[in-house]
């Protein structure tokens, strides 16, 4: 049966992130995301590390945001930014250590952040992209309250 037969178009609608079995691994997904391709996969031994696997996309997605946010806000004022590198890390660390955090018991998921703004910037252009970069949209959905909705299709 062919997609059209199914009902289901090829590509998914604009917004829409589809992600499938590939059937090529034990763990490896097809990700299509508008036009575009992407393939995620455990790393080895559990998987076939064919691709990031998911803690590494949601960290490409929190750095790209964070370079593109800090990117436009640099254009917008002419800064003469050259270049925005963004290094991320997951952890799992336990609460207690952490000093800003309101939960104080179990663990908690913990990203490190590092951002690298190459060009001709004085101190007050830097702290104020740095300042920016907390105000990336992916930045302040992962730190805020999210609500996610799962429905059955059959």
């Amino acid at each position: 049966m062919t997609s059209e037969e199914s009902g289901r178009d090829t590509a998914p609608p604009v917004g829409v992130v589809t992600v499938a079995e590939t059937g090529a691994g034990t763990y490896t997904q097809q990700i299509t995301a508008g036009r575009h391709q992407l393939i995620a996969d455990e790393p080895l031994p559990v998987g076939g590390d064919a691709g990031p696997n998911p803690y590494d996309l949601v960290l490409a997605g929190l750095g790209a945001c964070t370079s593109m946010t800090v990117r436009m806000y640099a254009n917008h004022k002419g800064w003469p930014l050259q270049q925005v590198r963004v290094a991320l890390r997951h952890s799992r660390i336990h609460a207690k250590d952490c000093t800003d955090c309101e939960t104080t018991k179990g663990m908690i998921d913990h990203i490190d952040r590092e951002i690298e703004l190459i060009g001709d910037l004085d101190d007050t252009q830097r702290d104020r992209l740095m300042g920016i970069a907390e105000r990336c949209p992916v930045h302040q959905t992962l730190t805020s309250s999210v609500h996610i909705t799962t429905t059955a299709i059959s």
